[in-house]
């Protein structure tokens, strides 16, 4: 192990290097824990709504289940081969969904 202080990466903002240099270990240790876990949930967000982009999306019927928004969207999911139709929309950063129904094969 070096005795040099690790040099930050050039990307990371002058305050937040500062605020790093000034914490105790323990807090860098939080703060790295956070940091990795906040990674992964953007990551994961960011999975998410691309998927959602690339779904089939249906024209709406004009019925809409009493705890869906008037914004949702029909989208059709493919699990286990089979088809589902899911209420799609946004909540803030969040893409909320809710079950429809199967999609008939027939159609």
């Amino acid at each position: 192990m070096s005795y040099e202080p690790p040099a930050p990466p050039a990307n990371l903002p002058t305050e937040i290097v500062n605020t790093l240099n000034e914490s105790e270990p323990e807090q860098l240790r939080d703060v790295a824990t956070y940091a990795q876990a906040l990674a992964e949930h953007k990551e994961r967000e960011a999975r998410l709504e691309e998927s959602t982009d690339q779904e089939e999306v249906e024209e709406r019927p004009d019925e809409l289940p009493d705890d869906v928004p008037s914004k949702a969207t029909i989208t059709i999911k493919e699990i286990n081969d089979n088809r589902y139709y899911y209420w799609q929309w946004r909540d803030g950063n969040r893409v909320k969904s809710k079950y429809g129904s199967p999609v008939n094969p027939d159609e």
